[in-house]
């Protein structure tokens, strides 16, 4: 791959020549009307390991739980009713606890309104250039920066599988992006969503976050913030709200996430097994589109071209429209005894966290990763390389909770 750094003109030029070749962002678009690992880190593949079934909420804030749910909530010594008249808003930091089993997602009806999701602060793991200089021999040349590029407006029909993830944490409501991708067990109904792990679990200090909802094709006409307020329902959410019933992540990234991506980093994907939050058919089949996950985890110089998408949110970015950036991936890695990553050139921000890194094979326009870390002058992004490790956190997804 690289071997030295490029000028801005002659990385251009051969950006430009790959992307010709590859039509990466032609086989994207297609995708809105066509329906690794270290082996040492196992996936939190258990049932009582990766998820919470999710409740019907009853609106005004207050929520209806399954009596199953009920009881899990009494186990952990909460009570229950407190719980249902707003209780699932206070943040016990002392008691936050990271044991799995406490990830607990009802829907509540009418939480995620547009202007709540204005509110949602990135979601960014901002490495630090100590870190980031650590394993320089490890790690090719730094890449030249990426302009991220405005995606075309509907997104439904350019790039319909993208959309934001929106969570709370104990600093309040937060964003990132996401993908819907293929359930290989549930053909053509999958209900499952690609992100980063950092966006479902705060890793090693932590536990689970909460409200967890997905928005494909999220502001769909990249509407200004100004102009959002007159925007139909439909303009924002074209599809609807879509609710965390399940979601799992990695244990690499559940034992060893930080605030600057940590030794998680390179573990720090997860998948979100999504329900509508009122009725109707499937996430796939309702947005009209998913894509395939690449397990292989090729490397960075077989792997050929790249494209991000995702919601940057912080400056000069807020979160209200869909950016990509192209690029050549080259070897990153943190540590000598962590799996290496992929490092692309691009200046999308935190809120773009997340979202899918794709790439052409065969033919067909697949996941390959997420983003996960940048610097803090936001020059470039890196994403773990999806192996065994991944595959298996998506199959016991599929395999346990696709068909509900």
């Amino acid at each position: 791959m690289r071997s030295t750094r490029m000028s801005a003109a002659r990385a251009r030029g051969r950006r430009r020549t790959v992307l010709a070749a590859t039509g990466l962002v032609a086989a994207l678009a297609l995708t809105a009307t066509a329906c690794g690992g270290s082996g040492e880190d196992e996936a939190s593949h258990k049932p009582d390991a990766a998820a919470s079934r999710a409740a019907d909420g009853n609106g005004g804030g207050k929520v209806t739980l399954p009596s199953d749910l009920a009881d899990r909530l009494e186990e952990h010594g909460i009570d229950v009713d407190k719980w249902k008249d707003g209780g699932w808003k206070d943040w016990d930091r002392d008691k936050w606890l990271s044991e799995a089993q406490d990830f607990v997602n009802p829907v509540i009806e009418g939480l995620w309104e547009p202007e709540r999701m204005r509110s949602a602060e990135e979601a960014d793991k901002t490495v630090t250039t100590k870190d980031a200089s650590a394993a320089q021999g490890l790690s090719e040349p730094e890449p030249v920066p990426v302009r991220a590029e405005a995606e075309k407006t509907p997104y439904h029909d350019n790039a319909a599988p993208v959309g934001k993830v929106f969570f709370d944490s104990p600093e309040g409501p937060a964003v990132c992006s996401g993908t819907v991708v293929k359930d290989v067990n549930h053909p053509g109904k999958s209900n499952l969503v690609w992100t980063a792990g950092h966006c479902v679990h705060a890793g090693g200090n932590g536990g689970w976050y909460r409200n967890l909802v997905f928005v494909p094709a999220y502001n769909d006409l990249g509407r200004s913030e100004a102009e959002l307020g007159s925007a139909s329902a439909s303009e924002i959410a074209p599809y609807g709200n879509w609710w965390a019933d399940w979601a799992s992540t990695s244990n690499g990234w559940i034992q060893g996430g930080s605030e600057s991506g940590g030794a998680g980093a390179a573990y720090d994907y997860a998948v979100l097994h999504v329900k509508p939050e009122q009725g109707g058919k499937s996430l796939e089949e309702t947005v009209g589109a998913a894509l395939d996950v690449d397990f292989s985890a090729p490397s960075a110089a077989a792997a050929g071209q790249m494209g991000a998408w995702g919601y940057p949110a912080a400056p000069p970015y807020n979160g209200l429209q869909m950016f990509k950036c192209l690029d050549a991936p080259g070897r990153f890695s943190l540590s000598a005894d962590l799996p290496s990553m992929y490092r692309i050139g691009c200046t999308m921000t935190g809120g773009s966290s997340g979202g899918g890194w794709f790439r052409v094979l065969d033919g067909e326009t697949v996941l390959v990763s997420n983003t996960s870390i940048g610097p803090t002058d936001n020059t470039w992004l890196a994403g773990p390389r999806l192996g065994e490790d991944a595959e298996a956190v998506y199959q016991n997804m599929s395999r346990t909770y696709g068909g509900r």
